[in-house]
């Protein structure tokens, strides 16, 4: 039989945003409810006007059955939809999966109002009651609920169907960059309530104290009975009945004979006031009553009191203006697809906080609505935003008249769910779907339904940062080079507050520049931050011998950002679709698994809540840099790094600060005279514990340099020693079994590949210079060796090392001439490879994470030490990675402590990994990787930075590599 909703094709009719759904509404029901998850019936059909056959399988709901081994695998696209047809069609070739299941309806429900939800199905929900259809609804990422008391009898079974089609109108305006995915992707509920019942209730909570809460009340019957009363408390304290507003209603015949509505109020004194540094929240119950007084209905908030305003060019909360350190996220599971827990999104959002992120985008469109009570509880600012994208075909659909429902639809069932949320800043129109009257509808329908929150709107935004007449309160563009947001605010022409609605692109290796930006961001009023792009890197685990998803069976085959032999990251392309986007997927601060990236650790001391700000003659100056906490909630260490002595420690005691202000900080100890170079850090931890991190956690580590380094010492002479080099001028040494070379090279970065330097790279020929050996120069103790490093189109780079015995090892001394045609390479230093055993790293500069010369401000000067296989970054496609920035000299150790140390005349970019260049380049994925036994060493005089170029701005000049001459030079010893 085919779906009784043929007729009407709903898939490819733009017009048609639901039928028989319920309105959305802030009244939660997910306490309580009979939850239908698990297995259901399924068969997947080749399209919406195929006929059920009597053949079923299974699928696991929530999930998609991308990744459920359907034959219909994930495919990821940027901005293509994967299929030529125009708006408002879908390709005939269109999968639909069919869930069925008995639904026992609990017998003590009959004479209640009984409705079922869908958390999300994606992309068009037909729903059918022992085939009677019941409702359609559109929006993959809301609820759709459909009243089902006239098709089921309590205390018997019924059988829900869930067709969901995957192609449709919808899908034309749900194009985000993600994977596309289908399915049932949120939980099924089932629930019951009398059939007098709160529609909804909208809560006002101000800073001052004043709560205003407005609720609606309906009758499934129609007509509401005499006599029904709304109460309420806060935290057990009663709730004013405004009865001028209830007379007002009894006048209104139609209003209190099917709508009832009804106000309470109170005022709060000494209120605690919610923020995202202070999240207090208050429990306010409503409750909705019969004439004789028995409750009918109940609804449960968590209220924060708190005011969101623009004043001019600024973004206030409670009336000051905040920094929004923010992130956008997706809803992305490496399992599930789409499908994330509570207990995985408290992780995602207790993560962001240990790393001092403050904010989230909900890129691009609502979240589960678990997140936005954890944002709630935790204390994160949410920019919430529509799912609204036609990037594909943006210019025609903003202003076809045929979406207009779909984005009104859209953006006021959002902003009717989420209302409430104290953590909801900042309402979102959608993300790259142009700007056209379909815009300007829906924000008119925001405005007059929610005054007390600003909304903003890139494409709107992109006309003219400073343009009043566009849908958008905020200035919100995308990867806008920093110069232009300075040269914005410094203009005299800004109007609104500039927040970057995505910036800092954190694809593979990235998000260079990021301390420059937030410097310039602090400095300039008028910037208030941004949301880097983007949380996840959106890689699906893949068993490696059938390319196909590992789905839930994968649980527990990955750790620290790797999976399990066998396994692997898929990203686009690797799922056979005919055309993709690559990795470009993979763009997250964390790894598919939550592991974090090194950039985190850059961000959370951008972000830190404590910093040094100088030293006085009475010792370190701190400044709380926060917007409305003390220093209470945190403890402090000093650590003292001496280069000659090792490390000490002493405890530090924090002044009692408001935000903003400056206090020293007593030194317990005398610098010793000695040691060399001295770096003092301030370990700043959480005092007690939080919610969203345990006692002890680091919070941040603020450094200052108390001691330069001192020139270095004129190496002591060994001539009774000589230095042994081969025919081709290469240096022999018993613990290399690769001399060092010169490189300019590296495997190129994503951020190297989209931004095009990495084609030039190898229309250069960098990644395979021919080196030729000029003259062998011997004196004495040295020996003096010019090479010429030939490359394409009669490129010469002449290259010199003076190897000379010294007591204890051998000096190395590397001159390098870049030619003015090589303006911009990656590298410019030695690389060797040591023989097999040396697994550890000790060192003295900065770490212990991955750094890069564009950011390393997260990355405190001092002794570390890692296992060698621990300093790889296993970024999804293989590139430069586990480089440290600043190091001054280390050591590569065996178990019985043998092996080598090198000391540098002056702070060098150095990695130490298991993979040569050319092994990263040739991988596509980690599984085509074969560590090497030994390490190969890079000893970089001059390390291109890392930008952000694969969607954004490049690094800046000071962080490029210069032509012209480049020297350095090194001691390798014994150990």
């Amino acid at each position: 039989m085919t779906s009784p909703f043929s007729w009407l094709r709903p898939w490819e009719s733009p017009e048609v945003t639901s039928w028989g759904r319920l309105p959305m509404s802030a009244v939660d029901r997910r306490e309580g409810a009979l939850r239908l998850d698990g297995d259901w019936r399924f068969q997947l059909l080749p399209s919406p006007d195929t006929a059920v056959s009597g053949r079923w399988s299974s699928a696991y709901v929530p999930g998609a059955w991308t990744v459920q081994d359907t034959g219909d695998p994930p495919w990821y696209t940027n901005v293509r939809t994967p299929f030529a047809e125009f708006p408002p069609y879908p390709p005939a070739a269109n999968p639909t999966g069919v869930y069925e299941r008995e639904v026992d309806v609990p017998a003590e429900w009959a004479g209640r109002r009984i409705v079922l939800q869908v958390g999300a199905a994606e992309s068009v929900l037909l729903v059918e009651v022992d085939g009677r259809p019941v409702g359609i609804s559109k929006d993959s990422h809301l609820a759709a609920e459909f009243d089902l008391t006239a098709v089921v009898r309590p205390g018997s079974p019924a059988v829900v169907r869930l067709t969901v089609v995957k192609w449709s109108d919808a899908t034309h305006v749900e194009d985000q960059d993600q994977w596309w995915h289908a399915g049932i992707t949120r939980p099924v509920l089932l629930y019951a309530t009398d059939h007098l019942h709160l529609a909804d209730v909208r809560v006002r909570a101000r800073r001052d104290g004043e709560l205003r809460v407005e609720c609606r009340v309906r009758d499934t019957g129609g007509a509401l009975p005499d006599g029904w009363y709304v109460s309420g408390e806060l935290d057990g304290l009663p709730l004013a009945q405004d009865t001028e507003f209830d007379r007002a209603n009894a006048e209104d015949d139609r209003v209190s004979d099917f709508l009832g509505e009804a106000l309470l109020r109170t005022h709060v004194p000494d209120v605690r006031t919610w923020t995202a540094e202070t999240p207090e929240l208050y429990g306010l119950t409503v409750r909705l009553h019969r004439a004789d007084g028995s409750v009918a209905d109940t609804s449960h908030h968590r209220t924060g009191f708190r005011d969101v305003e623009i004043s001019g060019r600024d973004l206030l909360i409670n009336g000051e203006r905040v920094f929004i350190r923010g992130v956008n996220r997706h809803d992305f599971h490496p399992l599930t697809g789409r499908t994330v827990s509570y207990d995985e999104m408290r992780a995602d959002l207790c993560l962001l906080k240990r790393f001092g992120f403050n904010a989230v985008r909900t890129a691009h469109y609502p979240n589960d609505p678990a997140l936005y009570d954890l944002a709630d509880e935790l204390g994160l600012y949410v920019v919430d935003e529509a799912n609204v994208e036609s990037h594909d075909h943006a210019h025609e659909i903003a202003d076809d008249p045929r979406y207009l429902n779909a984005f009104v639809d859209r953006v006021s069932r959002m902003v009717l769910r989420d209302k409430n949320h104290p953590s909801v800043i900042v309402w979102s129109l959608g993300n790259e779907s142009d700007y056209g009257a379909n815009h300007d509808a829906a924000a008119g329908w925001v405005r007059r339904h929610d005054p007390t929150r600003p909304l903003q709107y890139e494409g709107a935004a992109k006309l003219g940062w400073a343009d009043p007449d566009v849908a958008s309160d905020i200035a919100c563009p995308m990867y806008a080079p920093i110069e232009e947001c300075v040269a914005h605010a410094l203009s005299g022409t800004q109007t609104k507050p500039l927040i970057q609605c995505e910036y800092s692109h954190a694809m593979g290796n990235s998000n260079g520049t990021l301390a420059d930006t937030w410097a310039a961001i602090e400095a300039t009023p008028g910037l208030q931050g941004g949301f880097i792009w983007e949380f996840w890197d959106h890689g699906i685990l893949q068993r490696v011998s059938d390319g196909r998803p590992a789905g839930r069976t994968g649980a527990g085959l990955y750790e620290e950002g790797v999976a399990a032999p066998g396994y692997r990251w898929a990203y686009g392309g690797d799922f056979g679709e005919a055309f993709h986007d690559g990795a470009f997927v993979a763009d997250g601060v964390v790894f598919p698994d939550r592991t974090p990236k090194p950039v985190l650790y850059e961000h959370r001391e951008i972000a830190a809540p404590v910093r040094l700000e100088c030293f006085r003659h009475e010792g370190p100056v701190v400044r709380n840099h926060q917007h409305f906490r003390t220093l209470e909630w945190l403890r402090a260490e000093w650590v003292l790094s001496l280069a000659e002595g090792g490390t000490r420690t002493a405890p530090a005691e924090l002044p009692d600060l408001r935000p903003g202000e400056t206090g020293p900080v007593p030194l317990p100890f005398e610098l010793p005279q000695d040691g060399g170079e001295a770096w003092l850090t301030l370990k700043v931890t959480t005092a007690r514990d939080e919610p969203w991190a345990p006692r002890g956690t680091v919070v941040c580590l603020p450094q200052v340099r108390l001691r330069p380094a001192p020139a270095p010492a004129r190496p002591v002479l060994a001539p009774e020693r000589t230095v042994e080099v081969d025919a081709d001028g290469l240096l022999v040494h018993p613990l290399l079994t690769a001399a060092p070379t010169l490189t300019l090279w590296r495997a190129p970065t994503d951020n190297d590949e989209l931004g095009g330097m990495a084609a030039r790279w190898r229309a250069w020929r960098l990644d395979a210079l021919d080196r030729r050996l000029v003259a062998v120069r011997r004196d004495g103790a040295g020996v003096g060796v010019l090479c010429e490093y030939r490359g394409a189109d009669r490129i010469v780079v002449r290259h010199e090392q003076v190897f000379t015995a010294v007591e204890g090892g051998i000096r190395v001394e590397e001159c390098a001439e870049l030619p003015a045609v090589l303006d911009d390479v990656a590298r410019v230093g030695s690389v060797f490879e040591t023989v097999a055993g040396l697994d550890l790293l000790e060192w003295f500069g900065q770490g212990p994470w991955e750094s890069y010369p564009d950011r390393s401000t997260g990355a405190p000067v001092g002794h570390h030490s890692r296992a060698v296989d621990e300093l790889f970054t296993p970024y999804l496609r293989p590139q430069e990675s586990g480089g440290r920035h600043g190091m001054r000299r280390f050591t590569l150790s065996a178990p019985d402590a043998t092996g080598l140390a090198v000391e540098l005349d002056r702070p060098l970019q150095v990695g130490v990994t298991r993979y040569r260049a050319a092994d990263l380049a040739a991988a596509a994925h980690h599984d085509e990787l074969t560590p090497r036994d030994g390490c190969v060493v890079h000893l970089d005089a001059a390390h291109r930075g890392l930008g952000t170029a694969s969607c954004g701005p490049d690094t800046s000049p000071e962080y490029l590599v210069p032509t012209g001459t480049h020297r350095w030079a090194w001691t390798l010893r014994v150990l």
